[in-house]
């Protein structure tokens, strides 16, 4: 499928989501554990499951794959996308394409699930009911489609969840499928839903980014250190989101240990300015955010607009013997104004000043457009 044949369709944010039938029967067959009974081993699976696998997610989908945040020998690389694929959240080229789209993107109208310009359910998981979602974009992920394997891992892509749900049935029959299997699936699914919806709605945001993500610290807990998102969106190829030592991030941990043993190296790091917040923004960051800034003066350019004199035209200038005294024009925000107003809605950057110069250019656009922009 080709980048241009995609365009509508390779949306997505932070954590990707498997078939509409196959996320609706996983969760039905969840109700078996009444029939199956569930015991303190079954619960002990479960919850070491859901560990496992969202260290597929979190190590190999989002940092490894979407990321490339470490590098690994070709033989770990399967290993890391057949673990992530036991998640049932489809194959690791979908999830590294869609998720890059999402950063070139996140939270405008092309982010197809942002709390921000659309519902929370609707951020969470009703996306996942559009058909149009299901595509993978192969020319999204050119360093990931060369190896043969991971084709084979896309055309199959639920044969890594399907071996580990037989697996367990044969190890402990239904109750191990069930409780094991399906709910530990359960809880993965929503526990990294948390990062499209919650984490672009609830905590901190140290960083300008562009867009609404946040640092939310137990959601970091539960999604193995993915929930210092605002830390992510600041600086991508970092393979320790927690910046800090106190932001709790066991992904990069476990990563960590594996550089000891040689199994992964090159552990991306973030520099000292971006984690001081010492670094200047990129240009595409600065024009977003002096967007946003120019449109929450929206209100007072429709004013503006609203008491801007009508003057006369040329031809009409030498016929009038005497020309009407001109009300005060209205003024636009001054550069005090516009960075006050920054400062209530962003967090600190260097490049704050060429943000409130570049807003104010849009500002002047906007009042002298019939159209505000």
């Amino acid at each position: 499928m080709t980048a241009a044949a995609s365009a509508g369709s390779d949306f997505h944010d932070d954590i990707i989501y498997p078939n509409t039938i196959a996320f609706v029967l996983v969760h039905v067959a969840c109700v078996g554990a009444l029939w199956t009974g569930v015991s303190w081993t079954s619960v002990a699976v479960c919850l070491a499951l859901y560990v496992v696998r969202m260290f597929g997610v979190t190590a190999g989908y989002h940092r490894y794959f979407s990321h490339r945040s470490f590098k690994t020998s070709r033989f770990m690389q399967f290993v890391f996308a057949f673990l992530a694929q036991t998640s049932t959240q489809k194959s690791v080229l979908w999830w590294a394409a869609l998720h890059r789209h999402h950063h070139r993107h996140s939270d405008t109208e092309e982010d197809v699930h942002s709390p921000v310009l659309r519902s929370f359910a609707y951020s969470h998981m009703l996306w996942i009911f559009d058909k149009k979602h299901d595509t993978t974009d192969i020319d999204a992920v050119p360093d990931l489609a060369k190896y043969p394997e991971l084709m084979f891992l896309q055309r199959f892509e639920q044969l890594p969840a399907f071996l580990l749900a037989v697996s367990l049935l044969a190890i402990g029959g239904w109750e191990l499928l069930v409780v094991g299997f399906f709910w530990s699936t359960v809880l993965l699914y929503h526990g990294t839903f948390f990062i499209n919806s919650l984490a672009h709605v609830h905590g901190g945001k140290r960083y300008v980014t562009g867009d609404d993500s946040r640092n939310n610290w137990w959601l970091a807990i539960i999604t193995l250190g993915e929930g210092w998102h605002n830390n992510h969106h600041a600086y991508q190829r970092s393979c320790r989101q927690g910046f800090r030592w106190y932001e709790f991030d066991p992904t990069f941990y476990a990563l960590k240990a594996m550089s000891w043993m040689g199994l992964v190296w090159d552990l991306g790091k973030p520099p000292v300015e971006v984690v001081r917040n010492e670094r200047p923004l990129g240009r595409a960051v600065i024009e977003k955010v002096a967007r946003q800034l120019a449109a929450s003066f929206q209100a007072e350019v429709e004013l503006m607009k609203g008491r801007m004199p009508a003057m006369p035209s040329m031809p009409q200038l030498p016929s009038m013997p005497h020309l009407p005294s001109m009300p005060a024009m209205p003024h636009l925000p001054s550069m005090e104004q516009l960075r006050a107003r920054a400062l209530q809605m962003y967090a600190h950057t260097p490049s704050m000043d060429e943000i409130c110069a570049r807003a104010r250019e849009h500002l002047e656009q906007m009042v002298a457009s019939p159209e505000t922009a």
